[in-house]
């Protein structure tokens, strides 16, 4: 209870930006035995092997600072990004709950992405890892760019999350347009054969499909979603360039 008496009297005090600092401090105070032991914060219930929604809604929201800071400022389209992702996904009330502002959380704490990651990775699936590195790649690039040190930040947490390196790029794909979009997406070369990439394809489409992301959490169950789109629109563009039937 604690981290909601918190997050009013922040908001009372400092608005919006008070109010997420304090639901943080909070969460931080009633969870304090299990969250702090050194190299930066981590949110969890250390009594479970599964991430429950609140933890990873936290851990979500930590990673998200880290890339929207990754490039040396603070960028009002990112945090709009994730604000409005949010709102999305989870509808106002949901959402204004456990995310105002990074501003001040940015500010005032340090945040480890290789202990976050090793905590997700312990706890979720391949496939929702995959969801969750998408879900980050499109916070880099809602300020219509996707900048050489956002890049190594998020290959950095690719790695953390034990993301192969094939798959990292078929995601990087999604987000950075070249000739070869497509076969990158479906992790493959331009010069291979109609019949391989039919079975790209069908790996591809098992890997990403949505019922594949076993996980409580709307914002990536969603994501996956949208990056099965990806895959099939792919494939469609291969398909009616080479004319495969």
């Amino acid at each position: 209870m604690i981290k909601w008496v918190a997050a009013f009297l922040g908001y009372f005090v400092f608005r919006f930006p008070g109010a997420v600092l304090g639901f943080i401090v909070g969460s931080l105070l009633d969870s304090w035995g299990s969250s702090n032991s050194g190299g930066g914060t981590v949110f969890q219930n250390a009594s479970k092997q599964t991430v429950s929604p609140a933890d990873f809604e936290l851990n979500l929201l930590s990673l998200c600072s880290i890339i929207i800071k990754a490039d040396g400022k603070v960028n009002q389209t990112e945090l709009d990004y994730v604000r409005q992702y949010f709102l999305n996904t989870y509808g106002k009330e949901r959402a204004n709950a456990i995310f105002r502002t990074f501003n001040e959380v940015i500010k005032k704490r340090e945040v480890s992405a290789e202990r976050i990651c090793a905590y997700m990775v312990q706890r979720t699936r391949y496939e929702v890892r995959l969801q969750l590195l998408h879900f980050l790649f499109g916070i880099a690039q809602a300020d219509g760019q996707l900048s050489s040190s956002e890049v190594q930040k998020l290959r950095e947490i690719a790695g953390y999350l034990r993301v192969g390196a094939h798959d990292f790029e078929s995601i990087m794909a999604m987000f950075v347009k070249s000739a070869d979009n497509a076969y990158k997406i479906l992790e493959i070369d331009r010069s291979v054969t109609d019949d391989e990439v039919k079975k790209a394809y069908r790996n591809m489409a098992k890997k990403y499909h949505p019922d594949r992301v076993v996980t409580e959490n709307e914002a990536i169950r969603k994501g996956a979603e949208e990056k099965f789109k990806e895959v099939q629109k792919a494939y469609e563009t291969i398909q009616k360039e080479r004319g495969i039937s």
